[in-house]
């Protein structure tokens, strides 16, 4: 029961923290060797971001029942 609330409140962090980086409200760290592959994965977090959240949400409320 505790685990499961944890793992919602992880996935609730990192949402919050994808959705930030992906509009553009917190900073990822930059090199001047970064991969292609690594700025088309930041810009992939203004959808993953938010679609973790509603997860995290979703199974929330599932659980309390």
């Amino acid at each position: 029961m505790i685990a499961d609330y944890i793992d919602e409140f992880i996935m609730l962090c990192v949402g919050l923290w994808m959705t930030g980086v992906g509009f553009g409200f917190l900073s990822v760290p930059t090199n001047p060797g970064r991969p292609a592959w690594q700025t088309h994965l930041v810009r992939q977090f203004k959808w993953m971001g938010p679609l973790l959240l509603i997860i995290a949400v979703v199974l929330a409320i599932a659980t309390r029942s």
